[in-house]
């Protein structure tokens, strides 16, 4: 059964479930699969659970002030306010709240008690069997845009919302791109293809000669595809009297120009990976076209840390010996990283995969050494942290700061939070000069 199902059945928002297992931070493995199925334990709890769901979504639909939400949960109203300053830091000015907060939510925040949710399912899934790890609000997000796949007829026939025929995902590097567009063919169930380098511009393939219009007219010839391009801001650049253009990349640029108004027709969804918008051809972007735009984040502490305990642990058998180290250090649980998780401040994915590894061959390395399992793996950190950071480039700092200014344009209001986050830790490696003294001989009205 899909979510939209369910909540057709109990007579319940879509967007209500969402909201809800948003903000009693339920793990989406044990709520709903990639391609928005229900799983059979949170279905049951929502059909024992109606009346209290439904008035979950009575609140959440209500206009309320802080001092209302206060009143409603017995809370002081500054508790309060601090909740929704820290978790919407967006609509805080606003004085009135609706959709968006919701009185459970923040009573949960603040120590109410919730035990008959989290008591009623099973037990927590581990992190290797999870479709993916946090992202929460970037799934839904994501799931919005392609609601059109999910639900065609109602939102044609009824609203005239067309599918998009192209996506952009835009971040910085190693943000993990190329793993939300596999995603994105999950969740509407197309095949993914990727888009080649020598695709591009005209090429010899068994010794016949092919241009990239020939492979996009033959894709388009097969059923339901994620036509996937990367490095789509450099290949879609704008043409201006400062930047010259590669004329490959023009003539790939009015290819798509002009077969993109048949994509829709074809079941074809072109997915691009940008890592800024900025200098994008506006044409690209017109409606119809590339319209959809979607901010992919690095992770955040709490990803951070379940992203090392994840490549820590991945495909090690019951009986491997850096799990029986892991298990000596209580390294196997989350709190362990979590120090280690709060120093990696803006670190991406591919940064974090790098700290794993280098920390792994560090602990094997003390293992072949010694010949024990006794081995002290916090001693390890800061060496295998110091060689992750070598990544932590002045050009990887101005491509974070690009992307704050992108998203913060386009998409503040739908990830305000993860945005102040990461302004205050790209904040932490800005350097603040020291005042420069003054050359020459210091006055007795200087030193005053």
């Amino acid at each position: 059964m899909k979510l939209a199902e369910l909540a057709k059945e109990l007579h319940i928002t879509t967007d209500s479930f969402i909201k809800f297992i948003q903000d009693f931070d339920l793990e989406l493995s044990e709520c709903i699969s990639t391609d928005f199925e229900v799983k059979e334990d949170f279905a049951r709890f929502a059909r024992e659970n109606i009346s209290f769901l439904k008035n979950y979504q009575k609140d959440l639909e209500q206009p309320k002030t802080v001092e209302d939400i206060a009143g409603n949960i017995s809370q002081p109203a500054d508790k309060v306010a601090e909740v929704i300053r820290k978790e919407k830091p967006a609509i805080y000015e606003n004085g009135v709240y609706r959709s968006s907060v919701s009185s459970f939510g923040v009573d949960q925040k603040l120590g109410g008690d919730y035990n008959f949710v989290y008591n009623y399912f099973g037990k927590r899934m581990p992190l290797a069997k999870r479709d993916f790890i946090g992202y929460r609000d970037l799934f839904f997000y994501i799931s919005k845009a392609l609601d059109p796949f999910a639900n065609e007829n109602t939102t044609l026939t009824d609203w005239g919302i067309h599918r998009p025929a192209g996506i952009i995902l835009y971040g910085p590097p190693g943000s993990g791109k190329i793993f939300w567009a596999h995603k994105i063919a999950q969740i509407i169930g197309y095949q993914f293809k990727e888009i080649k380098k020598y695709y591009l511009g005209t090429s010899f393939v068994d010794g016949n000669e092919t241009s990239f219009n020939d492979f996009l007219l033959e894709t388009m010839k097969q059923e339901k595809v994620v036509l996937f391009m990367d490095d789509f801001d450099n290949v879609m650049m704008e043409r201006t009297a400062t930047s010259s253009v590669n004329s490959c990349d023009e003539e790939t640029k009015e290819i798509i120009l002009h077969h993109i108004d048949r994509f829709e027709e074809e079941e074809l969804l072109m997915v691009a990976s940008a890592n800024t918008l900025t200098g994008i051809d506006r044409e690209i972007l017109a409606p119809g076209r590339f319209d959809v735009v979607i901010p992919v984040f690095p992770p955040n502490v709490q990803e951070r840390a379940e992203i090392i305990l994840y490549y820590m642990t991945k495909d090690l058998s019951d009986e491997a010996l850096l799990k029986q180290i892991l298990e000596k250090n209580n390294a196997d649980h989350l709190p362990f990283w979590n120090e280690i998780s709060a120093r990696m401040k803006v670190f991406s994915n591919t940064m974090l995969i790098d700290f794993t590894q280098s920390l792994k061959k560090r602990i094997r390395t003390q293992y072949l050494k010694d010949n024990s399992l006794d081995i002290d793996i916090k001693k390890h950190l800061q060496p295998a942290l110091r060689e992750a950071s070598a990544k932590l480039t002045d050009e990887y700092f101005e491509q974070m700061s690009r992307f704050i200014k992108d998203i913060s344009v386009n998409n503040y209001d739908d990830f305000a939070t993860r945005i102040e986050n990461l302004k205050q830790e790209l904040q932490h490696y800005r350097i603040v000069e020291k005042p420069r003294q003054a050359i020459g001989f210091t006055h007795n009205s200087d030193s005053k």
